[in-house]
């Protein structure tokens, strides 16, 4: 079973949430990536996690799918920001302590919470992240790949899809995917789906793909790091390409206790059914549940 709704987290913001399972299990808050609707999270992965045990709230941040967005170019907020509207969403389903798993720059918002918040975070599970957050400098940490580093220059990339045709859209989302995997597993099939899946959900495609990347990062937090008590896994994909494996290990390296599980054929922030599975269990033994 599952439960949508739109939640007010603060003046003018509106977040679209979907739950999943028994609100008085131990919850799990999901945050996806920069440019990605909540529906990402395919719903038999969701699932598994609430049949495991857990209450699984995701949901859509600022200018991703049907929550507020705001003028192309000026998005207006930052990271923080995100931060503080996943701890306004666990208060509206009071809970006072919840398991966090960030994907990507879902990983920055979680390791905010866990130094800004520490008090609302039972354990971390930190997928394709970055020590510190996206748009840092990553000292002593490997590069992006050539490849990835043209597409953000805006160097190379898919070409224009027919923006009122809801194939070729989709289309052009599964290929922006495409280059992500760094020649590693991808399941097209998949991929396309969710593409469909987030044509259909996402009110403001243009938003969408355009102000979670303009976002301020703000301060850098690195260096705080070494604060995190909270159980930590560390998922990274061995294939990476927007952040190198030697970032997660970094990550598990610089929060204390942290472990690390790297997946073997697996690129950047793709929870691929070949891999449900094992993300699941990990995330379920991690929990506790």
């Amino acid at each position: 079973m599952s439960d949508e709704q739109t939640i007010t987290v603060s003046p003018g913001v509106e977040l679209a949430v979907e739950t999943f399972g028994d609100r008085g299990h131990a919850a799990l808050l999901m945050i996806q990536g920069a440019g990605n609707a909540m529906v990402s999270w395919d719903r038999a992965f969701c699932q598994r996690l609430a049949d495991g045990g857990l209450f699984v709230i995701r949901y859509d941040t600022r200018d991703v799918g049907r929550s507020t967005s705001f003028e192309i170019g000026k998005p207006g907020y930052g990271l923080r920001d995100l931060a503080v509207d996943a701890v306004a969403l666990l208060d509206h389903f009071k809970v006072k302590r919840a398991h966090v798993f960030g994907l990507s720059m879902g990983a920055g918002i979680a390791q905010l919470l866990a130094t800004g918040h520490p008090d609302r975070v039972a354990s971390l599970i930190l997928m394709s992240g970055t020590p510190g957050g996206p748009g840092h400098e990553a000292a002593g940490l490997p590069p992006m790949d050539e490849a990835i580093a043209r597409i953000f220059r805006g160097e190379a990339g898919a070409p224009e899809p027919d923006w009122g045709d809801r194939e070729s859209v989709a289309r052009y989302l599964l290929e922006g995917e495409r280059p992500f995997a760094g020649g590693g597993m991808f399941d097209e099939p998949w991929v396309l789906d969710t593409a469909r899946r987030i044509v259909d959900h996402t009110r403001n495609l243009a938003a969408q793909l355009t102000n979670p990347f303009l976002v301020d990062v703000g301060e850098p937090w690195r260096h705080q790091l070494g604060t995190i008590a909270a159980p930590t896994l560390v998922i990274h994909g061995a294939r990476d390409p927007l952040f190198p494996v030697g970032h997660g290990q970094a990550l598990a390296q610089e929060i204390p206790g942290a472990r690390l599980m790297v997946l073997q054929d697996v690129g950047h922030a793709h929870l691929f059914p070949a891999i449900r599975d094992i993300v699941s269990n990990a995330i379920l033994q991690h929990t506790g549940v």
